[in-house]
């Protein structure tokens, strides 16, 4: 006969490797502990409230880019275009403001990046084209089209409405921008929408199996459509919060950025293959590439050993992945 002890005892989960892999978040934010106390131990300046808040303002525009990534690929989709669509966003808003000023240059950028979207969108859902060719199309076209706009120069933007999202405050010891607050906001609307709403749930049913949402009445095409869309309107708070880290309008500018966003995404426990995943993984993930390329430049690593050290990651975290997904299965 079993004891009430011995059966209490039974039903309390194992720590074990294969429980680690299922837990999307466990591993991504012991990772990030296990580099935060590595490079540490390498720089005495590591922990220091400035090196931390630079981490953080250097990890806006890619972390808000992310979360739209996050969008696309909960649905199994994936988007290459999302860092060029947030580039043009960018000279947009330094173009316009010269002739028409910061209220209308925000306007005119949150427009342009709305109607990428939509574009995008329209394409994968009305012609069902699949949407690493659609985005992979979307990235060439909207590079071209932001190089003939600037005219291959760079734009600087004023002091002001443009450039508040760079602005710096303090909380105590600790200094910050509002880019961060903005960051941390966005990611916030869309853990709520995801995790609280009935909207939130189509989207992960979308993309587990769109078949069975489908025959479960819910409008597939109308929850990618929005999904595309919102990626847009989160490039536009992207590019904005981009000319408040820098001033500058470059078409050149975060050229890596499609690369850095998937790697946030899959890192941060996102499935690659859709319907499984969360924006605090990916709010993790973007914080453990920052903090990477942060401890790697404190050591005097090259930034192209950096790029090698991120590729690796990415590899385990899919690998990790497939994994989990086959012993779910």
């Amino acid at each position: 006969m079993t004891s009430p002890t011995m059966a209490k005892g039974a039903a309390q989960p194992r720590l074990s490797l294969s429980n680690v892999i299922r837990q999307p978040l466990l591993g991504p934010l012991a990772a990030l502990i296990v580099a935060v106390i590595i490079f540490s131990s390498i720089s005495d300046s590591f922990l220091n409230p400035q090196n931390m808040s630079l981490i953080l303002q250097q990890s806006v525009v890619i972390g808000i880019l992310a979360v739209g990534q996050t969008l696309i690929i909960l649905t199994a989709g994936i988007d290459l275009s999302i860092g060029s669509v947030a580039i043009l966003g960018t000279i947009v808003m330094a173009k316009t403001a010269g002739a028409n000023g910061p209220l209308v240059a925000i306007i005119a950028t949150f427009a342009i990046c709305l109607l990428a979207g939509a574009i995008n969108g329209g394409l994968v859902t009305l012609l069902r084209l699949p949407p690493f060719i659609v985005t992979l199309g979307a990235f060439t076209a909207i590079y071209a089209a932001t190089q003939l706009l600037a005219g291959s120069k760079t734009y600087q933007v004023p002091q002001g409405p443009l450039t508040f999202l760079g602005t710096s405050f303090r909380i105590g010891g600790f200094s910050t921008t509002y880019g961060v607050v903005a960051m941390l906001i966005v990611y916030a609307i869309v853990w709520y929408a995801l995790s609280q709403t009935a909207g939130g749930k189509h989207i992960y049913a979308v993309g587990g199996n769109p078949i069975a949402a489908r025959l479960v009445g819910i409008k597939t095409n109308r929850t990618l459509f929005t999904v595309y869309l919102l990626t847009g309107l989160i490039a536009a708070v992207a590019a904005w919060a981009a000319l408040g880290r820098i001033p500058n309008a470059d078409p050149n500018a975060y050229q890596n950025a499609n690369l850095e966003t998937i790697t946030a995404v899959v890192i941060g426990g996102t499935s690659l293959f859709g319907g499984r995943g969360s924006v605090i993984g990916t709010l993790i993930g973007t914080l453990i590439v920052g903090v990477l390329r942060n401890g790697l430049t404190q050591a005097g690593v090259d930034n192209l050993y950096q790029n090698v050290a991120t590729g690796i990651l990415v590899i385990v975290a899919v690998a990790i992945d497939q994994i989990a997904r086959r012993r779910s299965s």
